[in-house]
């Protein structure tokens, strides 16, 4: 019967019940016995279900000109019943003689797509997201629109890594037959080369840092996670990555969190010990959401060697970049997948602290380590 009821509430978008958190198996427990995997080529697999999902692969730019960029491509499916496709591109503008420009959004429906036989390549008409032969590099191209023609290559300069075995939290009250996943893989350095090509600008040198995160949600976005909280730091020496979402009442407010800390050929540490806090926030009247404008992140692990590794990165976000509604900004088909319940106003707020954040980073019992850099934080809140 639950089964049944999570089936309704997929199709019609409305609320789950409260199931407990005892209906969540988080990857967290996979951590347990290991606590991350370096990511094979077959990691990378698209897996294009053919039920209610959405996956997508996403780019993370900063560009030592002071950009930073966002490219996405998002496979949605709604209930096995119609799949679509979207790219999207963002643009945030340095500050300059005082003046933030606002930034540049595209997203553009895909035509035509597919894979290749190993599904490590996405194809549609005008876009193509392709890896190298050895998998270390992503070709990313797009010509779909003309206010933002795509043309990067990100390669990675660490391995890549998700938690655990597979990546994979599970929902369902029967953990052998769970409806519904989330799973993250990630790239946190990576060096960017290429340029996006705007109407108003020109061609964009993004030479700099990125980050290459494959995500999939196998259920309705709002019924997997009720708030986020997303920290891409990069520094000369280090890059920190995290994901951090809440699920809804439904499955017990249950919190998961994944991330780590790399350097260039090394994964220092990775896994779900880790910690995000909005230290200090503010009421939205708009929305009523607790806008965050001050951030903790904490981050425990060991290295492949056995020793303690601890990191901390703190302070104010200073004016927000953008705040995203998503359902005034969205496909539609993303509508379709959140439709239906009252009560949900997805919001994502964006950040990047003007000032550099400092991460202070201790491994055994040699001194700590602290280093500046730049931080993308991302809090979105659904419901």
């Amino acid at each position: 019967m639950n089964w049944l009821k999570q089936q309704v509430a997929n199709v019609a978008g409305t609320q789950e019940p409260i199931y407990g958190p005892s209906a969540i198996q988080s990857v967290a427990k996979q951590a347990q016995a290991t606590p991350y995997t370096e990511l094979q080529p077959d990691d990378l697999k698209w897996t294009a279900m053919e039920s209610t999902c959405v996956e997508t692969q996403v780019f993370y730019l900063m560009a030592d000109s002071g950009h930073i960029g966002m490219v996405q491509v998002i496979y949605s499916n709604v209930a096995g019943i119609h799949t679509t496709c979207q790219f999207n591109t963002k643009i945030f503008y340095p500050t300059k003689d005082g003046k933030t420009p606002t930034p540049l959004w595209c997203s553009d429906a895909l035509d035509n797509q597919g894979f290749d036989e190993h599904k490590l390549s996405f194809y549609a008409d005008g876009c193509a997201v392709t890896p190298n032969p050895d998998t270390t590099a992503y070709t990313v191209k797009s010509a779909i629109n003309e206010s933002s023609i795509v043309n990067l290559t990100v390669t990675r300069t660490s391995p890549g890594f998700q938690v655990g075995t597979n990546g994979k939290s599970f929902f369902g009250t029967d953990p052998h037959h769970p409806w519904g996943t989330m799973r993250h893989a990630f790239w946190p350095r990576c060096h960017v080369q290429g340029s996006i090509i705007t109407k108003e600008d020109g061609a964009l040198d993004f030479q700099g840092r990125g980050v290459f995160i494959h995500a999939l949600q196998g259920m309705k976005p709002h019924h997997a996670a009720a708030k986020w909280t997303f920290a891409d730091f990069q520094s000369p020496t280090y890059s920190a990555i995290m994901m951090e979402y809440t699920t809804p009442p439904s499955y017990g407010s249950t919190v998961v969190n994944v991330g780590g800390i790399v350097k260039d050929g090394e994964i220092i540490c990775a896994g779900v010990t880790n910690t995000a806090e909005h230290t200090a926030s503010k009421e939205d009247k708009e929305t009523e959401w607790p806008e965050p404008t001050a951030v903790k992140f904490t981050w425990r692990g060991k290295t492949k060697g056995g020793e303690d590794v601890s990191a901390e990165l703190a302070g104010g976000l200073g004016e927000r970049l953008d705040k995203v509604d998503v359902m005034a900004k969205v496909p539609g088909f993303v509508k379709t997948l959140v439709g239906g319940l009252v009560g949900t106003k997805p919001y994502i707020y964006q950040y990047s602290p003007p000032q550099n954040l400092t991460l202070k980073l201790k491994i055994g019992d040699g001194e700590e380590k602290v280093e500046e850099g730049l931080l993308f934080s991302e809090a979105t809140f659904i419901c």
